[in-house]
């Protein structure tokens, strides 16, 4: 059984083949700067002998239905298929499903009119989504598809963390609420953990804390989320590369008050230019540390504010669980950061939460333990796989349906 798991983006394609019987990658690649004078396509593939091979393409790519034809016919040219109809169905990763998907779901018109209709909630994203879809049902007519969304595993929260305390009728008529991001990956995360305890998922309560370029941590009660970091956007929250995270609401109309802009600019200052580059000028975690061990205050301070927002929200997700199983560590920074899992964890031990230094700096690529022995709530180190992740809800989806 082959699954075909697309990332559209406004410029971008994004995308693995797998081969569901092993979990194994035939193929994967990403293709850039479609609509530009020279598109390129970084691709990887197991040849005959299962080795892995790669190599670069370059050319003129005028738009997604070209880009995805280029990819298709590619894969077949390698012989990683021969037919399209060895796909057994194709997973699109949709960032925005609203409060209208609680789960993946089989595409047809009806749920292409009802992404179409959340792109005010996801403008810069769904709309790229949404084009992958189309292009892939266009060329991929008898292929059943499957729509994973980034905020479906958030749909479990209770109004009382969903909402915000303003006027309930913009919840009502605007759908103005907490949906949270990156839900693909905390359940992965989540799934992974309660293997490595040997519990059913429905029996664990964990906080997951994925952080790389964009970082947002969850809740999660009997295997269901229950609170999350990112917001109606993933604006709040953390301290992140380059938004800012949790701020005073009034700082943005102060600003834009101040400094005569528009709320437009002051958006895009908070998107694009605040979190770690706004306080060091860099948003690379590692040439942030870099900085700091070279006595740029600055860049430790972004370390620490980083470091410091997160150790908070453990603390939050703590009380709001009750009891914790484990802290589990993912993305880029998570799987990474030995220093910054350090610092984080630091002065947790009144809360069970003890780690060993030793683990921690020991680098690898594979899900490990770094508490001691004695540590009542185990810290995980777990690399995510949210294409995975997609490519297993497409199947489930497409055998429920």
């Amino acid at each position: 059984m082959k699954v075909l798991v697309l990332n559209a983006g406004s410029s971008s394609i994004k995308y693995q083949i797998f081969n569901m019987e092993d979990s194994l990658v035939l193929t994967s690649g990403l293709l850039e700067q479609i609509g530009e004078v020279s598109s390129r396509l970084k691709y990887k593939w197991l040849d005959a002998d299962g080795e892995q091979q790669e190599a670069v393409q370059e050319g003129h790519v005028a738009d997604h239905n070209e880009g995805l034809k280029l990819i298709l016919d590619l894969t077949l040219k390698l012989g990683v298929i021969k037919d399209l109809s060895e796909l057994s169905g194709i997973g699109h990763r949709v960032v925005h499903g609203g409060e209208a998907f609680w789960k993946p779901t089989l595409i047809n018109d009806k749920v292409v009119d009802a992404i179409r209709e959340m792109i005010a909630l996801a403008p810069l994203h769904n709309p790229a989504n949404l084009m992958g879809i189309e292009v892939s049902r266009a060329l991929c007519p008898g292929v059943p598809q499957v729509a994973v969304f980034d905020t479906a595993f958030h749909q479990t929260m209770p109004p009382v963390a969903y909402h915000y305390a303003i006027p309930y009728s913009y919840y009502k008529d605007l759908k103005v609420r907490r949906y949270g991001f990156h839900g693909t990956s905390h359940r992965y995360v989540a799934k992974q953990c309660a293997q490595h305890l040997r519990k059913p998922l429905s029996e664990c309560n964990l906080i997951t804390i994925h952080i790389g370029n964009g970082g947002s941590m969850t809740a999660i009660k009997g295997g269901r989320s229950v609170d999350t970091s990112m917001g109606m956007t993933p604006l709040e929250g953390l301290v992140m590369g380059t938004r800012s995270g949790d701020i005073d609401p009034a700082i943005a109309f102060y600003l834009a008050r101040a400094m005569n802009k528009p709320f437009d600019e002051i958006e895009n200052i908070l998107n694009k230019h605040s979190g770690l580059k706004g306080i060091c000028g860099v948003n690379d975690m590692r040439e942030i540390e870099r900085l700091a061990a070279g006595g740029n205050l600055n860049a430790k301070l972004a370390i620490d504010m980083f470091c410091y927002r997160i150790k908070k929200y453990i603390g939050a997700y703590y009380a709001v669980l009750g009891a914790v199983d484990a802290v589990i560590f993912t993305g880029g920074i998570g799987e990474n950061g030995v220093d910054e899992r350090a610092q984080i964890c630091a002065g947790l031990e009144g809360l069970g939460i003890s780690m060993d230094n030793e683990k921690n700096a020991a680098r690898s690529r594979e899900m490990r333990e770094i508490s001691t022995e004695g540590s009542r709530v185990k810290i995980m180190v777990i690399p995510t796989n949210e294409e995975l992740e997609i490519a297993q809800q497409t199947v489930e989806s497409i055998r429920s349906a």
